[in-house]
């Protein structure tokens, strides 16, 4: 995992840039030369943390008691099995 350390100014023209060196790894960011800031992505934060996202917050629908669902009536039909 490769570390980035870039000025304050150079974050500021280009943070796009410092984003996707935060994708790779930690981002230093500097304050006339002194470490000030930590840029990461959100993976790894929560890997720092300890935090992983739990499979129900994964699959969890805010609101959905005002989705509006309503099937039909299920018909499944039957017909007899040709064995010719």
């Amino acid at each position: 995992m490769p570390i980035t350390t870039v000025s304050s100014r150079e974050f500021n023209q280009d943070t796009s840039g410092a984003k996707k060196a935060a994708s790779r790894g930690p981002v230093f960011i500097t304050d006339r030369g002194t470490p000030a800031h930590v840029l990461l992505s959100m993976a790894d934060y929560m890997r720092l943390i300890g935090q992983t996202p739990k499979i129900a917050d994964l699959l969890a629908m805010p609101c959905a008691e005002d989705v509006e669902f309503d099937p039909g009536a299920a018909t499944i039909g039957s017909r007899p099995a040709d064995f010719s």
